[in-house]
């Protein structure tokens, strides 16, 4: 049996690969920007720095697994809506690439769309596709992921998936239930060739609700995380991140360290952080950021744009999960969770250099 190896598309700074490598997963990732490629190699991750749309298949033999989360810009709430408007043009490109219409001609409809960002969504299929039809095996396993209002596209992708040979399964996921200290929504696909039933992860943490302690809810299911759980801050204190509308602009967006953390964005270095008492506490370091998606608390963020990385990034816990349910090898054990290493202590001078770094772990 080959070993495993992932080809990771739009890599990012590396939040699937580093969930991976801590499974005992190779992987290598293709990422067009520079500094996420920056930090990818800091971080030892094999790394081809270049656009996926002039990659494929052939040019990764070893790798029978495909994983990617192509760009949300044009699908998110804050962005300008070309995706969502786009929505029904994707859905039916993916129905010409199943039905194996000429690449060329599809490829030069995609260059005019409003955003041709948007047509980044449908790569994933076209590796699928020339795996399928141009390899002497298909790709074992697929794990995608995007923002929730790129679900209709996941739902044609595991229809198209299911007449190519595999089994699916896709939906939304929150993150703070398996373990994450932050509540983000993510759309993921996953898909296993053959026959084999495969389902998406099941929860092993409460899902968080406003106003209700973390202590009640499913008793079979641990406690969300807390921000508190994942820094080590000397004191109690609240995150104001100024997002939404209505009320008090200077009190939007307001979570306790007692709660997991809002959506990590890549504007998550403007949020001020609070005590208790009212006072401006420093703002979050790149590690603690990066701490939030559960990144390891050393983890060597570089190059420019690092909370646009960190925002973009898949949480790393949340990846291991994603790919135990994708290779049918069942909920990843604490021991293997604690791999990645988030729950250390960073102390940082006022320079924000760091002075000491230290492990310390959090049972929840």
């Amino acid at each position: 049996m080959r070993p495993v190896q992932i080809v990771d598309l739009f890599a990012g700074p590396g939040g699937l690969d580093v969930a991976a490598e801590k499974l005992g997963i190779q992987t290598v990732g293709v990422e067009w920007d520079a500094s996420a490629c920056k930090t990818r190699r800091a971080a030892g991750l094999e790394t081809v720095e270049g656009d996926v749309r002039n990659y494929g298949p052939s040019q990764f033999p070893r790798a029978n697994v495909l994983a990617g989360g192509p760009p949300c810009q044009t699908f998110t709430v804050a962005g300008s809506g070309a995706g969502r408007r786009a929505l029904d043009d994707v859905l039916h490109f993916v129905k010409r690439m199943v039905a194996r219409e000429d690449l060329r001609e599809i490829k030069k409809e995609l260059s005019k769309m409003e955003d041709e960002r948007t047509g980044l969504v449908l790569e994933p299929l076209r590796w699928t596709l020339e795996a399928i039809d141009k390899q002497e095996t298909p790709y074992q396993a697929i794990i995608l992921e995007q923002v929730p209002a790129v679900l209709p596209v996941w739902e044609a992708y595991a229809k198209a998936l299911q007449n190519e040979g595999y089994s699916t399964d896709c939906g939304i996921l929150h993150t703070e239930a398996y373990g994450v200290p932050q509540t983000r929504k993510r759309a993921v696909l996953i898909a296993r060739f053959g026959s084999e039933p495969v389902s998406l992860p099941s929860p092993t943490h409460r899902t968080y609700r406003k106003g209700v302690p973390r202590e009640e809810g499913d008793m079979s299911l641990a406690p969300w995380r807390t921000m508190a759980d994942a820094l080590d801050r000397d004191s109690g204190f609240s995150v104001i991140s100024n997002y939404g509308t209505g009320g008090d602009p200077k009190a939007r967006g307001q979570r306790s360290s007692s709660e997991p953390s809002a959506t990590v964005t890549g504007k998550i270095s403007r949020n001020r952080v609070v005590s208790v008492d009212g006072k401006e506490m420093p703002r979050f370091t790149f590690s603690e950021a990066g701490r939030l998606q559960t990144f390891p608390f050393d983890y060597p963020w570089s190059g420019r744009d690092i909370s646009q990385q960190i925002g973009n990034a898949v949480p790393p816990r949340l990846g291991m999960h994603v790919i135990s349910a994708a290779l049918g090898w069942g909920t990843p054990s604490e021991e293997k969770l604690d791999r990645i290493k988030t729950w250390g202590t960073v102390k940082v001078t006022k320079g924000g250099s760091y002075d000491e770094l230290s492990t310390k772990l959090f049972y929840v």
